[in-house]
């Protein structure tokens, strides 16, 4: 296994966060993994802030931090060694505050991985807004480890809302078929609904919205996936929020699409996404899209500005 600094290279990468914490130390082996299952190279980013220190902090104190960055990624990259020997990994010392880092740090393609609490120079990641925005203003999916993610045979699980998740699903599809799993298609109704009783339409079939829409869907990936194992439900639920977050015990991966653009508020992505990033009981990725009828997910990959 090569281990080097990250290069200008335009191949896709998964990049993780890492910090020395435990939660960052998890994120990192999931990163692994999902890098190996899908043939990426893996991107390990230690955010020291210098960029911003070295306007008031001493010298001493900037090669403290610097020292102990390439440290943290030094023992990150060993332990991947020992247990991924297959696997091509860089390492990326950066200059920026840990959002920023880890944004400049995606190419078309790539996933970013995140713990669900750190410390040090990522330890407001999801325990306040600072976290959330590596979501909300994310050029490419983000993965938020949370929970059990050793579950074999579990399914990826994707939280369909309405018909424009056609144009991020595609992205859970292929989670599965690295998995070798089946993949699940979640839609929530709210409680009252079901009392309406299910109508049949004139070819006898259900008439009902959520489950057609959810058969248009499962038409849609099976025939860019034949393979594919692809199960619908349509749950019954007082809240979207609950119902997935229940529906995560028993999936190896929750995936949801996000059609906020970077630079919108961490309050737009909505409460939905809040309460699966804080209450998952597996890890969840967010794919970001644009809600633009005429293109599908676009990735808005940035510039390695900092070699």
């Amino acid at each position: 296994m090569a281990t080097r600094p990250s290069d200008a290279t335009q191949n896709p990468r998964t990049v993780v966060g890492v910090d020395g914490s435990e939660h960052a130390r998890t994120a990192m082996l999931w990163g692994a993994a999902d890098a190996a299952r899908h043939r990426r190279r893996l991107l390990l980013v230690h955010a020291a802030d210098l960029d911003r220190l070295d306007r008031f902090a001493s010298f001493e104190t900037s090669e403290h931090l610097r020292d102990n960055g390439n440290a943290v990624l030094t023992t990150a990259a060993e332990e991947i060694r020992e247990r991924f020997p297959e696997l091509d990994v860089d390492v990326k010392l950066s200059r920026r505050k840990p959002v920023p880092a880890l944004h400049a740090s995606v190419r078309p393609g790539s996933t970013i991985v995140v713990g669900s609490r750190g410390s040090g120079g990522f330890g407001p990641l999801l325990l306040g807004s600072t976290g959330l925005e590596v979501v909300v203003g994310s050029p490419a999916p983000v993965v938020v480890v949370r929970g059990e993610f050793e579950r074999e045979d579990a399914p990826v699980t994707a939280a369909v809302r309405d018909e424009h998740d056609a144009r991020w699903l595609f992205r859970a599809g292929q989670e599965a078929q690295a998995r070798n799993s089946p993949l699940r298609l979640v839609s929530v109704r709210g409680l009252l609904a079901r009392f309406g009783g299910t109508a049949r339409d004139e070819a006898g079939g259900s008439a009902d919205p959520d489950e057609r829409l959810l058969a248009d869907l499962a038409s849609r990936i099976h025939e860019s996936a034949p393979g594919l194992a692809v199960r619908t439900e349509v749950v019954a639920a007082r809240s979207a929020a609950s119902a997935l977050v229940d529906a995560s015990r028993h999936a190896g991966l929750l995936v949801m699409g996000s059609h906020e653009r970077r630079g919108a508020s961490v309050l737009g992505l909505g409460h939905v996404v809040h309460a699966l990033l804080h209450h998952s009981r597996c890890p969840v990725q967010i794919v970001p899209y644009r809600h633009d009828e005429e293109r599908g997910v676009v990735e808005e990959g940035l510039r390695d500005d900092e070699g």
